[in-house]
């Protein structure tokens, strides 16, 4: 496996425990339906930090994923409260 797909797979592990542990700390029912959603959620989230080697290509394994983490927490957080305005606002 090359340097690339592993911080690839490091970052979308990453994101998907973010976001099941985001929703072990809160106060909601556990459901199947809600944690792959928020696993998935996290994942995509997280995985923006690929976007940081575009300016940083050397930048190494464990800063990729620290970046990773902070992106993946503060996009699944922003994304959770704004799917969840656009959908009061529908019904």
């Amino acid at each position: 496996m090359q340097e690339h797909e592993k911080g690839l797979l490091y970052l979308l592990t990453l994101g998907a425990l973010i976001g099941l542990g985001k929703l072990l700390a809160s106060n909601e029912v556990i459901t199947p339906r809600l944690a792959i959603g928020r696993a998935i959620l996290g994942s995509a989230t997280s995985t923006v930090a690929g976007v940081v080697l575009v300016q940083f290509p050397a930048l190494p394994l464990p800063a990729l994923v620290g970046i990773g983490a902070g992106i993946g927490i503060l996009g699944a957080q922003y994304l959770e409260s704004w799917l969840k305005r656009k959908a009061e606002n529908i019904g």
